[in-house]
This record gives structure tokens, C-alpha cells and sequence, in this order.
């Protein structure tokens, strides 16, 4: 059975403008760092389905979503906060990257695929209930989560972030649900400058100093995250997949490379075989700069899907 592969077009047409970080470009990279690397072969493809309104609804006030659509622009931009902003398609790429997550969670619980990757934009966890933010505009792993949790039943659901920001929208969605434990890992004094202080109890957050490196990171997924996973024995894991704390990426400084989030990788895909069938669902955050994005995307699908 091949892993699911799942994207849009329509996701490639959101943008914010001119050397906006957060480009379109970003999904052709690594689409075609996956094909030349082959790992395509090990997957299906399938096209992100638009998010409804009741599937945004779990994770979301109605009046926010409403808000979202009245803004959406017939041209030009519309601006939400200083770095993050509509055009006319952005809309419907948010719409499709929510969809994403949900389809996966659909194909992986009925058996359909043993894991998925959702090479989708604009990413999401950094929007909160009632709030777009951080390039942000419905956060994709939430609603999916949300769902396998609200109309699959499954009872225990873990969500790893090892994005170099905090996913402060995922903790605001999510905190004190005890059907979820969030694993997160980030560079502490980063936007959005969250995580530190009054961590929920379902929450494992571990704020790492810049330029902490690769020992630091492995040390605190060993002694934090994966004991908490052990006791908590998630039937489900999701990956909120950033890549921005490559020693390539100028978005932060944590200083890991290809061969750390193929490590973590790994060890997630050890707990998921021995409490949740196997089953990873990974979704894609941050990570800007093209090569090391790619690179590093390469190097996490590859054990995701079992192509190691």
C-alpha cells in the first residue's frame, strides 16, 4: 500500500507579494526534489478537496471563517497583519490545505494509505481559533486532528512541531483537549514569542537556545517528547512538519540539518508503529530557503513513507 501524496495547484497561486519568505515556489521545490529523487514512486497522489464549513468548524469560531471569506480580495491584497495578507486566490488555497489534512485523516484511518504528506500552503499552525497570523489562515493539522478525533472516535491523538517557531495556534486550539498531547520544539526569543509561559497540561514544550544544534534538539526529543509519547500512547500522530530551523534558513538558528528531522523522523515512526498502526500524518509548516526546504522534506518523507 503507497503512502498519500497530497496537493494542489490552486495551493501554488496564494501569494503576498514580491520576496515575501512565505513563496509559491516553495511547493515546486520540493515537488521536484521528491521526483528526482524518486520518492514519488512510493507514493499516490491525490488532490487536496476544499475544507467545508463544518470540518473548519472544529477547529474554528464560524465567525472567524466568516470573516476570513467576507475579506478575501477580487484583486490586489488584503492585509491581516504586517506579514501576512490575501489576494484573490489565497482564499481557496487555505481552503485547500485545510482540505488536506482532513483527506488524510480520512485515507490513513480507513486504511486506505499508511501515512500521508500534505505538500500544501499557506501553512497553519500559527493560526488560532478566531485568528489569522504568521502566514497563517486556518490551521490545517488542527482541523485534522479535530476530525479524526470528532467524526473518526479515535481517542488519543499526538502533534509533533518541530517547526523553529511555536505553533501558538495549534496550543490555543487544542490546549486542555486531553485527547491531544502536543509535542513541540522551538527556538526560544522567536516569533511568536510564545510557548514558555503557561503551557497547558497537555503540552510538551521544549523552547531551545539559538544556535542550539543538533545534540540539544535529539537530547530534549529523547528525554522530553519521547517518554511523554510512551505514557500517552497516541492511536494517530501528526506532524506539523517545519523545516526552518536548517542552519540554511535565515528564519531562525537553530542549526539542524537534513540528517536531524531524518532522525526525528524516525523516532516518531517508532511510536506510531508500536501504539498507532504505523499511522503518521505530516503536514507542511515552515522552511523558506528552496534547497535546504527540499532537502529537508526529501529527508523526512523517506521514513515517512518507509523508502529508507
Amino acid at each position: 500500500m503507497l503512502a498519500a501524496y497530497i496537493t494542489h495547484a490552486d495551493c501554488a497561486r496564494h501569494e503576498m507579494g514580491a520576496h515575501h519568505p512565505e513563496c509559491p515556489e516553495r511547493l515546486g521545490a520540493i515537488n521536484d526534489h521528491l521526483l528526482v529523487k524518486g520518492l514519488l514512486d512510493y507514493m499516490l497522489p491525490y488532490d487536496a478537496p476544499l475544507a467545508t464549513l463544518d470540518q473548519l468548524s472544529h477547529a474554528h469560531s464560524s465567525l472567524y471563517v466568516r470573516e476570513l471569506m467576507d475579506a478575501s480580495p477580487a484583486e490586489g491584497h488584503h492585509q491581516v497583519d504586517p506579514d501576512t495578507s490575501m489576494n484573490p486566490f489565497t482564499l481557496q488555497a487555505a481552503l485547500r490545505a485545510a482540505g488536506a489534512a482532513v483527506l488524510a485523516t480520512d485515507l490513513v484511518l480507513k486504511g486506505e494509505a499508511p501515512s500521508a504528506f500534505c505538500c500544501v500552503r499557506p501553512p497553519g499552525h500559527h493560526a488560532e481559533r478566531g485568528a489569522a497570523m504568521g502566514f497563517c489562515f486556518f490551521n490545517n493539522v488542527a482541523v485534522g486532528i479535530r476530525h479524526a478525533l470528532d467524526v473518526h472516535g479515535i481517542e488519543r491523538v499526538a502533534l509533533i512541531d518541530f517547526d523553529v517557531h511555536h505553533g501558538n495556534g495549534s496550543e490555543d486550539i487544542l490546549r486542555d483537549d486531553e485527547r491531544v498531547l502536543m509535542c513541540s520544539i522551538f527556538e526560544r526569543g522567536l516569533y511568536p514569542f510564545s510557548g514558555e509561559e503557561d503551557q497547558a497540561r497537555n503540552m510538551v514544550n521544549v523552547p531551545l537556545p539559538t544556535r542550539s544544534g543538533s545534540e540539544a534538539f535529539r537530547a530534549a526529543v529523547t528525554g522530553r517528547w519521547l517518554p511523554a509519547l510512551e505514557a500517552f500512547r497516541p492511536q494517530l500522530i501528526y506532524v506539523s512538519a517545519g523545516f526552518d530551523g536548517h542552519r540554511e534558513d535565515d528564519m531562525g538558528n537553530l542549526g539542524l540539518v537534513e540528517a536531524d528531522y531524518e532522525w526525528v523522523t524516525r523516532q516518531l515512526m517508532d511510536v506510531a508503529r508500536r501504539h498507532a498502526q504505523g499511522r503518521v500524518i505530516s503536514c507542511l509548516e515552515g522552511g523558506y530557503v528552496l534547497s535546504p526546504l527540499a532537502r529537508s522534506v526529501a529527508a523526512h518523507v523517506k521514513v515517512l513513507i518507509g523508502a529508507d
